[in-house]
């Protein structure tokens, strides 16, 4: 019986549910979300279409200089003027007109959803059909004041290239193996499905929040920011010294790939080339079933590498684990665990 914990959502929770968990047909919100950030600093309350189609059309314009499908839809106006304004096709006052008009057309209504309901705690109010702009709420502002702040706009371009690349490779006819490049620190497709090797995103940002911020191991916050005194280190659960003698292969798999603190990987007593605890191993399958929860394409992935239902998962990973300390003998624990559990 896996042991599992009952928490209270927090801002940053119901955030990243929108960004991981919301439904994916376009990429607007995406765009809609980093504009949030962008423009929430500033101080304004009430946000007009106008404002808003600046930030907006520039996100989708950005991406689409580097992923042309945008959505799963065969025809999108608006996504043909972003790609005319790339190509000087119109101007930005066009541009900007074509947003207000057919930009926001679903995604003001539909970027609270998840699953089939609103969530509770919103980060905007506004109605695309009867109001002049949107009204950013305190909720958008407290979370902005917290220590996970500097990390979310990192997660929502990691998310949103991890979706347009699903789409650009057509992976819902093709499972894509997305794995850990050490030498980039990034999240890459191999170079079986291209011609080249192609680094997806950001390892530490496509991963953080699903750890909702916080070290696997001691729940301390971490962070994304390269700057960061917190900045997480990429661990591998198992270690990779298992892959170099051959004992156990496929570690640089996303199932095996967690955030930590410095304290926790390579502190004083750091876990380094140890085994985890086997309270970690519940953890690392519960953050996985979290991560597998989500759409493509680190839904395909995870279930490629570790079975396609829960029973399976969990025995694979009791089996590989059991080899694991077998043969690295010695058990790791985090120093202190004063943080209460983040998932």
């Amino acid at each position: 019986m896996m042991d599992f914990v009952s928490i209270q959502p927090t801002l940053e929770d119901y955030w990243r549910s929108i960004i991981l968990f919301g439904k994916n047909s376009a990429t607007y919100k995406f765009s809609l979300a980093k504009t949030l950030l962008e423009i929430a600093p500033v101080g304004k309350s009430f946000v007009s279409w106008e404002e808003l189609a600046e930030p907006f059309s520039r996100n989708i314009t950005e991406h689409l200089k580097v992923a042309e499908k945008q959505g799963t839809s065969n025809s999108s106006e608006f996504l043909d003027a972003c790609r005319k304004f790339n190509v000087g096709k119109v101007s930005k006052d066009e541009l900007i007109n074509a947003t207000v008009k057919l930009g926001f057309t679903n995604v003001i209504s539909a970027f609270h959803v998840v699953g089939s309901s609103p969530l509770n705690a919103k980060f905007f109010e506004g109605d695309r059909k009867t109001d002049s702009g949107i009204t950013l709420t305190d909720n958008l502002y407290k979370m902005l004041g917290s220590c996970q702040c500097e990390s979310l706009p990192q997660e929502v371009e990691a998310r949103w290239r991890l979706v347009e690349t699903a789409w650009g490779l057509d992976l819902s006819r093709n499972l894509v193996s997305v794995e850990y490049a050490p030498d980039t620190t990034g999240l890459v497709v191999p170079q079986s499905l291209q011609l080249r090797r192609v680094t997806v995103t950001s390892c530490r940002d496509a991963l953080n929040g699903y750890q909702k911020g916080k070290c696997f191991y001691c729940f301390q916050d971490i962070s994304v920011e390269p700057a960061s005194p917190n900045l997480a280190d990429v661990d591998h659960f198992l270690p990779f010294v298992l892959a170099k003698e051959r004992v156990l292969s496929g570690l640089d798999g996303v199932w095996n790939l967690v955030l930590a603190c410095q304290k926790c990987n390579r502190g004083s007593n750091g876990k380094f080339d140890q085994t985890p605890h086997i309270r970690y191993l519940n953890r690392l399958h519960k953050r996985n079933e979290f991560l597998i929860n989500s759409h493509h394409p680190l839904r395909e992935t995870l279930m490629a590498q570790t079975g396609m239902n829960p029973i399976k998962r969990h025995n694979r990973l009791q089996t590989i684990y059991s080899k694991a300390r077998q043969s690295l003998i010695h058990e790791w624990k985090a120093d202190y665990e004063e943080y209460p559990p983040a998932f």
